[in-house]
């Protein structure tokens, strides 16, 4: 098995506040790695050390066997990196449909019509306002933009974040869907609960 990221005893600041100390963290190829813990522990700041959004002062980023530390965001994403936020960062004044071509896509699996297929709701709202969807609907929307990339590596920070559970469960169900087929996933989480089952249990049995 291959190691699609590794981290080695990172350490992050944002100016003289030391957040991450030696932080390391490995996801091996196809495998759904979920990274737990309370608002403040440090979570979003990992996760922008990994996409060269805040790089570590000390340690090493490692993808696909390649050291990125320190890479800028655009170079990470090229090596087949997809990355939902926090907080979706979608489009509020352009359409659905145009939050997606917005999206240089990549030859593979992924396309506009496979993404509405896994979410129908997008195809359903595809001429509405990204600033008019639901959370969830956002939630989706920024998934789909990022596979639409056609990511070896999948990186979610928080994407149960503010959604009523039912919607919550329908955003799970395709995360496992995509460990299903391959993708590696990162996935960022305060719900313990939910980010273990995922880990634990195949998408079509996931509740």
């Amino acid at each position: 098995m291959n190691t699609v990221l590794e981290l080695d005893t990172i350490h992050t600041y944002y100016d003289k506040s030391h957040i991450l100390k030696g932080v390391s963290l490995r996801v091996e190829e196809g495998e759904l790695v979920a990274l737990l813990g309370r608002n403040g522990a440090g979570k979003t700041t990992t996760m922008h050390s990994i996409m060269g959004l805040t790089p570590p002062r000390q340690g090493k980023i490692k993808f696909f066997g390649q050291d990125m530390t320190g890479a800028s965001p655009y170079r990470i994403a090229a090596l087949g990196v997809g990355y939902v936020p926090e907080g979706r960062k979608i489009f509020g004044h352009l359409t659905v449909h145009e939050n997606l071509l917005v999206v240089h896509e990549t030859v593979g699996r992924w396309t506009i019509d496979a993404v509405y297929k896994l979410f129908p709701r997008l195809h359903e709202r595809r001429a509405s306002k990204g600033g008019r969807l639901s959370g969830g609907e956002q939630e989706m929307l920024a998934i789909a933009r990022a596979l639409l990339l056609n990511p070896k590596l999948l990186i979610l920070d928080e994407p149960s974040q503010g959604l009523a559970p039912v919607i919550v469960q329908e955003v799970m169900q395709s995360v496992g869907r995509m460990k299903d087929e391959g993708i590696s996933v990162l996935l960022v989480e305060q719900n313990a609960y939910l980010a273990l089952q995922l880990v634990c249990c195949p998408a079509n049995n996931w509740h």
